[in-house]
């Protein structure tokens, strides 16, 4: 790829919807455990959490959508979650 390629090249959109698109349409899925939650200035609910890719340990935080709402114990702390991480950054996740 010559210089003016790399210039010329498409911007990829890094909206969060555009990010958790592509994340649950193309990552990789792992367990996770709840660790904490709360609510922001906002009202939105984030939801903290820790999972294990090949051994190590990341954390991350999610925002919940309308439907996770809807059932608060499965976001609760300590219950046990699916995400999905970009394989080529593990720290990289959404809650599914």
């Amino acid at each position: 790829m010559g210089f003016l390629s790399f210039l010329r090249r498409n911007k990829r959109d890094n909206s969060a919807e555009t990010r958790r698109e592509l994340l649950l349409k193309h990552g990789r899925i792992a367990d996770a455990t709840i660790i904490d939650s709360e609510i922001n200035d906002a009202g939105q609910e984030i939801a903290h959490y820790i999972y294990s890719i090949h051994g190590v340990d990341f954390e991350s935080s999610d925002i919940l959508t309308e439907e996770q709402r809807l059932d608060p114990l499965k976001y609760a702390p300590g219950a046990g979650v699916t995400v999905r991480f970009d394989p080529r950054n593990h720290g990289n996740s959404v809650l599914v």
